[in-house]
């Protein structure tokens, strides 16, 4: 028998013997997850930043690139949300436009293939409602420990939202374009004032997960289910989350219920409205992007 085909047996072995707390009525599990994003602070603000003052607001950012999470789930359904015992007061208000982007609970729903997500921009409330992306899931022989919990492998590309901050980054001009720019006089007056055209973000990129068929459900953290275990790390781009707690049918069960929040949209809806909003923002301040975050040509 070869490795892959006895991997494949052990899970299969796995899920069957522990299936027991998946086929229970009253089902229900937590698991805690901590996430976290990191941010090459070398690109941001140009040669015109000082090392300390790009420290500084590295640590202000912390708030919205570390956080922790709750996974509530069942056979088929789920909510996620940010840990509110360890959300502190008046977090995140030294970054004002990031701060402007409120996530609320995420709901999934694995049997209607549903994704819902209560979002607040502005002051005002979405609720973003769209299909489950199903990852085309590569099975892995490679085997490491979580707790007390053996996980297995799995990857998958992922499409990015165009508007996904955590994947956002400064746009790397080819030395051909940085000596168009510089041999144009004029380029440099001209330049677009959307501060979106000095970012991008990737069409695609590799997640690595780790689920454990010890907890035979199919679900995970943020977006991402669809293994034969619950999953309870993913590496995705330049975001680690990772389960630290699970506690499996507590003695405090918790409602999952469908959020109904804010005006229903779709993905695509939201960002349209995101984008407008911006647009609006930059008209009103004039445009002006010079001694900004990002400028084109810099390093």
């Amino acid at each position: 028998m070869t490795t892959s085909n006895s991997i494949k047996l052990i899970i299969s072995c796995l899920a069957l013997f522990l299936s027991v707390f998946a086929t229970a009525q009253d089902f229900q599990g937590q698991a805690y997850y901590f996430s976290k994003t990191t941010i090459n602070m070398d690109n941001f603000g140009g040669q015109e930043m000082s090392p300390d003052m790009k420290a500084r607001i590295a640590e202000r950012m912390k708030s919205f690139f570390e956080k922790t999470y709750v996974l509530t789930f069942d056979r088929t359904e789920s909510m996620y949300k940010e840990d509110e015992a360890l959300e502190a007061p008046g977090r995140g208000g030294g970054f004002n436009f990031m701060g402007s982007f409120s996530a609320g609970p995420q709901y999934k729903n694995l049997k209607e293939g549903l994704i819902i997500q209560e979002q607040e921009f502005f002051g005002k409330e979405f609720l973003i409602k769209d299909e489950l992306q199903k990852l085309e899931w590569k099975m892995g022989t490679e085997t490491k420990q979580i707790g007390q919990y053996t996980c297995f492998k799995a990857t998958a590309m992922k499409k990015v939202d165009e508007l996904d901050w955590q994947s956002m980054r400064r746009r790397d001009n080819s030395e051909e374009e940085k000596k168009e720019t510089e041999a144009d006089s004029t380029a440099t007056s001209e330049l677009s004032d959307d501060p979106m055209d000095e970012i991008e973000v990737p069409k695609e990129v590799e997640v690595t997960a780790w689920y454990t068929p010890q907890i035979p459900v199919n679900q995970g953290p943020g977006e991402y289910w669809g293994l034969p275990g619950l999953i309870l790390e993913v590496s995705a781009d330049r975001t680690t989350i990772l389960c630290s707690k699970i506690v499996i049918n507590p003695e405090e069960k918790k409602e999952i219920k469908m959020p109904t929040k804010g005006k229903e949209v779709t993905r695509e809806e939201y960002n349209t409205t995101i984008k407008q909003k911006m647009k609006e923002m930059r008209e009103m301040y004039g445009g002006n992007r010079r001694g900004g975050g990002f400028r084109r040509g810099g390093n």
